[in-house]
């Protein structure tokens, strides 16, 4: 319901409480002096009138609530279509669509000098499902821009990225006050809970990405990002959920322009396997990012790259070895900041 109707039934409401309210009060005064003086009178028009006033209050106390609820920051109400996620049936099979439901975003902490929120929103199997969406410093200070979009995976069932590596925002704000990337909005969507190995999940069935269909609708509808699809999204992992992004990415160009991945370990037949299936005219274009002291992790990137070189799958396939620090840490950061460098370079300018 439009805002301004809202404001005008509470304002509707408001008078007319008060003039019951002063009515009762009235007529209550009235039938005090009446039982003073042993006349007859009735407390039924009191009762009444006084009843009608606090209807009248809660219906205030509603229609307020719902009209500062889009003003308040950080808690944002959006109406959204729940897609189904599947593969396409004709349209005589298709269900009937899902009536909309509302998405609520909410402040959870201001990291990286930037916003976090959380919301939940219905997964295929209508269940909620925690969805996290972490805000550059830019997004308010740019009040007209619209901002690319990193969905950020996670490799642990039933958390969302940012709770296994609080870190990934501040590298990639670092990464922005560096001059070396663009300001993103993060999307941390929670994995699937219904496997151990959301990753695996991912590369065996494409169409079980966590930032379906639903997700992106909702996305989409309360913040400033650009369209969803390649030219403006990407997919990021680290660590246990860099197999998902690399899976995600290689399976799905028509979903991102681009993918990285960091720090992880990959199974590289299962990935050639699901690259060769991908969608037709769109090469993916993916990252393998580890540190010069992550031996394995770089043994499994090569091993990722010679598997899809030798199926001949449509990627253009990076890897990045010449990160080194003091700590893992210190280096986990730094990697963050060339996956974000590399998500910049590879999707379109606006």
């Amino acid at each position: 319901m439009p805002r301004s109707l809202l404001v005008l039934l509470l304002l509707v409401a408001a008078v007319a409480g008060s003039w019951l309210a002063r009515s009762a009060m009235s007529r209550w005064r009235d039938l005090r002096a009446a039982q003073t003086y042993e006349l007859a009178a009735e407390a039924r028009p009191v009762l009444v009138r006084a009843g009608a006033a606090v209807l009248c209050l809660m219906c205030v106390s509603a229609l307020g609530v719902a009209a500062l609820a889009g003003l308040r920051p950080g808690r944002v109400a959006v109406r959204q279509a729940v897609a189904a996620v599947g593969t396409e049936r004709p349209a005589a099979a298709a269900p009937p669509a899902p009536a909309p439901v509302e998405v609520l975003f909410s402040n959870v902490s201001r990291p990286a000098g930037g916003e976090l929120l959380q919301g939940e929103v219905p997964g295929p199997d209508g269940r909620p499902r925690a969805v996290r969406v972490w805000l550059p410093a830019e997004y308010r200070q740019e009040p007209a821009a619209r901002f690319p979009v990193v969905v950020v995976h996670s490799g642990t069932a039933g958390r969302t990225a940012d709770q296994d590596l609080p870190d990934v925002f501040d590298g990639a704000a670092s990464a922005v006050e560096l001059g070396r990337a663009r300001p993103f909005v993060l999307v941390a969507p929670e994995a699937p809970s219904g496997t151990g190995h959301p990753c695996d999940l991912v590369t065996a069935v494409p169409q079980a990405v966590a930032d379906d269909q639903a997700l992106r609708a909702a996305v989409g509808a309360v913040f400033r990002t650009r369209p969803a699809g390649p030219d403006g999204w990407a997919v990021l992992g680290v660590d246990d959920g860099a197999p998902c992004a690399a899976a995600a990415g290689l399976t799905r160009p028509d979903l991102y322009g681009a993918a990285a991945a960091v720090s992880g370990r990959y199974d590289g037949r299962a990935l050639a396997a699901a690259a060769g299936e991908a969608p037709a005219g769109t090469a993916a274009r993916l990252l393998l990012a580890a540190a010069k002291r992550d031996t394995d992790g770089l043994a499994s990137a090569r091993e990722v790259q010679a598997a899809l070189r030798d199926v001949g799958a449509r990627a253009e396939v990076r890897i990045s070895d010449l990160v080194q620090d003091y700590s893992a840490d210190r280096e986990q950061l730094r990697l963050v900041r060339v996956a974000m460098q590399y998500l910049t370079e590879q999707l379109p300018k606006p």
